[in-house]
């Protein structure tokens, strides 16, 4: 009897998470699939529409990349090429700001306790949404010319994100044993030695989790991006947007397209730090 009712548990389990599964991948295949069909097949009725394309195509590639396509007489003033090195550029750049200074902060707040009101000031950062106070950022990146530059996004980027990587990362840093850093300082390291080459290589896996985690923040934001840029350092987001025409109307096909090779680093960095990402997510997990 305990072993019937154990096999019953192990399905209904096993299909509770296929079903789970299924639902989180049908947008992904459902994009994956819409990149891949021609114009006739992504603006027809939706009774007439299918999960697979029915004549495959590279149409949507050729056209974002190209800025023109044989299946539709329209042409694209900007490619996909300079949003796709603009997002890479800025995102990284951003990245490294916030963890840079955000693990150096955290490192300093949880060794050294440098003001009492610093983790929560670091908060207020975020305690307001992007768009409360984009009005001033506007006119201070303005009156700086970093409009429309990779290093006025990278920099605001950075500043935005810069609260989660403090607190990450601070979390990470209490839970390792000052005893060891201790031990270092006796034998006659210097306190930046001890970061350097005690602390750090004993987060690393928490700092992967970080890097992917602020990485993706900055990879997918659209609302900052499309107020702080015009035509030279638009990013994938925002040019996303512009796809569109009076003919067909939102370029779905052409969205899906860009949509997927997005999706490409962010997949590919989890990939490259997977080995530290359990360890990471769970680092601090039982700290009260």
């Amino acid at each position: 009897m305990m072993a019937g009712n154990r096999i019953s548990f192990e399905v209904m389990r096993y299909t509770f998470i296929i079903a789970a599964l299924a639902i989180f991948l049908i947008p992904i295949v459902w994009m994956t699939t819409l990149a891949f069909k021609p114009v006739a097949e992504w603006t027809t009725a939706i009774s007439e529409i299918t999960w697979l394309p029915k004549n495959p195509t590279l149409g949507n590639f050729e056209f974002i990349f190209t800025g023109q396509t044989d299946e539709l007489i329209i042409t694209m003033p900007n490619t996909a090429t300079m949003p796709i090195i603009a997002s890479l550029v800025i995102a990284s750049l951003g990245t490294l700001i916030a963890v840079v200074v955000g693990t150096l902060g955290a490192y300093g707040v949880s060794r050294f306790q440098v003001g009492n009101n610093l983790p929560l000031s670091v908060l207020q950062l975020r305690l307001f949404p992007p768009m409360a106070v984009m009005i001033p950022v506007m006119m201070m990146w303005s009156y700086l010319a970093l409009v429309d530059t990779f290093w006025g996004l990278s920099l605001i980027y950075g500043i935005v994100t810069l609260p989660f990587s403090f607190w990450l990362m601070k979390t990470f840093f209490d839970e390792v044993p000052r005893e060891i850093e201790e031990a270092a300082l006796v034998e006659g390291c210097s306190q930046w030695r001890v970061f350097y080459r005690v602390t750090l290589p004993m987060v690393k896996a928490p700092l992967a989790t970080t890097v992917l985690f602020v990485f993706i923040l900055n990879w997918s934001d659209y609302v900052i991006a499309l107020l702080l840029t015009r035509k030279d350092w638009v990013t994938i987001p925002v040019y996303m947007n512009s796809l569109n025409s009076a003919m067909t109307g939102e370029m779905y096909g052409s969205k899906a397209a860009i949509g997927l090779i997005a999706a490409i680093p962010p997949v590919v960095l989890g990939i490259i730090i997977q080995k530290h990402l359990v360890r990471g997510l769970t680092f601090g997990a039982l700290k009260q």
